[in-house]
This record gives structure tokens, sequence and C-alpha cells, in this order.
């Protein structure tokens, strides 16, 4: 795919348009978001991408908005395992609702950086070594297996390697100083627990990366549909975030759901090696089946007790 670059700079400029009225407007004062606003912003978020898709099928054609619908699926899908870890991290802290919204937004702004590096890395070995392709399967079923027979999320924030060497460059304030990240106090600069709060996030969207990428390179190699499908996805994660917080009862089999579309698509990644392709109708249909049966079985089960 042949991309001009004019149409990048317009991308980026409408990534942070939005995400500027996003903060600087609609979100501009701290306050606790409730399932019903988020789940309004999930929808606009959901709806933005769906247009941009319909560009795709007018400009690039069929299999290229198929590709891209695709991926979006799955990178947003894979997003509900980030979710899950950053409520046991603001748990953690006692990071108050209110102040949450803040942090996911500067965590988003450096997943697109950390996503953008990780994309052009994925590309540019699998276009010099095809070999890598077994590399990148074989991780995502072993990854998707493991999930299956995970049963709980745990995490230890204290054992975050980049929060540790923060400690030890920066002076970290006892307490929250509202919703900064930072303060001047007795002409010294502090960082805030909120600051430290933001550097987990941030690691952890670099572990979940190393999954999501691979499994998005699974369905496309074109950098366009990679990128852009994975930056709709982060742009809908704060407002999923808020909509799954606040309802995750009632999907306890979903992270199952997901184990198996990390499955399905390494195994799709290591069939394509052998040059055996699964079509993209195919592939999106088996990954929209595994999420309703897994949400279903959740809502069923969940009626029954």
């Amino acid at each position: 795919m042949e991309v001009n670059v004019f149409f990048w700079i317009g991308f980026h400029i409408l990534i942070f348009s939005l995400l500027a009225l996003d903060l600087g407007i609609f979100n501009k004062k701290a306050h606790k978001i409730e399932v019903r606003e988020a789940l309004t912003w999930t929808g606009v978020w959901v709806s933005l991408a769906m247009l941009f898709n319909v560009f795709v099928l007018i400009e690039y054609g069929r299999q290229n908005a198929l590709e891209f619908f695709t991926a979006y699926i799955i990178e947003y899908s894979l997003s509900v395992d980030n979710i899950f870890v950053f409520i046991l991290i603001f748990t953690y802290f006692s990071i108050q609702p209110e102040y949450q919204h803040k942090i996911l937004f500067w965590g988003i702004l450096g997943a697109l950086v950390m996503r953008g590096i990780f994309i052009i890395t994925g590309i540019t070995l699998i276009s010099k070594f095809h070999w890598i392709i077994l590399v990148f399967g074989g991780f995502l079923v072993i990854t998707g297996v493991k999930m299956i027979f995970q049963n709980n999320t745990a995490v230890d924030p204290e054992k975050n390697t980049f929060l540790r060497i923060s400690r030890k460059i920066f002076r970290v304030t006892d307490t929250l100083r509202g919703n900064r990240l930072f303060v001047k106090e007795n002409g010294k600069l502090y960082a805030t627990p909120l600051f430290m709060v933001l550097l987990v996030i941030e690691s952890s969207d670099l572990i979940f990366a190393v999954d999501s990428i691979p499994a998005v390179l699974a369905i496309s190699k074109e950098s366009f549909i990679v990128y852009t499908s994975n930056i709709f996805a982060i742009l809908g994660l704060r407002s999923l975030y808020f909509a799954i917080s606040g309802i995750m009862g009632y999907f306890r089999f979903l992270k199952i759901g997901l184990a198996f579309i990390l499955t399905f698509v390494g195994v799709k990644m290591l069939l394509s090696f052998f040059r055996i392709e699964i079509p993209i109708l195919l592939s999106l249909a088996v990954i929209i089946g595994i999420l309703l049966i897994s949400v279903m079985a959740s809502l069923l089960l969940k009626s029954n007790k």
C-alpha cells in the first residue's frame, strides 16, 4: 500500500486534536466517569474507527478494509486484558476514580509512540527474516495456552523495574497532590504517586504490546493497517476501561475467550510461514464467534447463580 505523506500528517493532526478535545474540553475538570458516560464515549470512539474503516474501503479496497476491521477487533479485544491489570494497579495505589482518566490519557500518548516503534520493528523483521513468523506465532500460541490455564491476573507494582529505578531518580511525595504529576516544594521538584502510577501503566502497556502487535501482524503485514488499527483501539481504551471496571463482574469468561483468540492468531501466523493462508473473512468470523460465545457464557452462567 502506498500512503501519501500528507495523509500521515493529517491523520496524526486528527488524532492529537481528538485527544486535546477530550482532555482539554470534555474532561477538563477531574471527575468520576460513570458507566453510562463511559459507554457513550466508547460508542463515539468505535464509531470513529468504523468511519475510518469506510474510508479504507473506499480508498484502498475491500481486502484492506477487512484486514483493518479484523485487526481492530483483535487489538480492542486484547485491550480488555490490559484493563484488568489497570484496575489492579489503581486499586493497589489507591488512586481515586476522578484522577484515573488523566493517568490513562498520558498513558495513551506514551503507548502511541511505543506501538509505532514496535510495529515498524516487527514488520521490518518479518520482511527481512521470514522465519521470525515462527517465533511470533509460537509465542502467541504459548501465551494463549498459558492464559487458558491461568486463573487470575497477578500484579505486584512494587516489583516493577521502572518503578524501582524511578524512585532512585525522583523525589516522591508521600501523598497525592490533586491530579498533578509533579510539584515544586521548598524549591525542589517532586514527583507525585500519580506519576509513579503512570510509569507502571506505561511499562504494563509495553508488556502487552509484545502480545498484541504480533497478533495484529498475523492479520496484515501492511504498516498502515497495523498502525491505524492499533491507534483507534488505543484511543477507545480509556472509555472502555471505565465501562468494563463498572460491569466487569458480568464477563468472567472473557479472559478465556481472549486466550483462544491469541492461540488462533498464533496458529494462523504459523500456517502462513508454510504458505497456508486462512481467509480473512474466516478469521474474522472465528474471532467474533469466540468473543460472542465467551460473553454469552458469562451472562448465562451469571444469571444462573
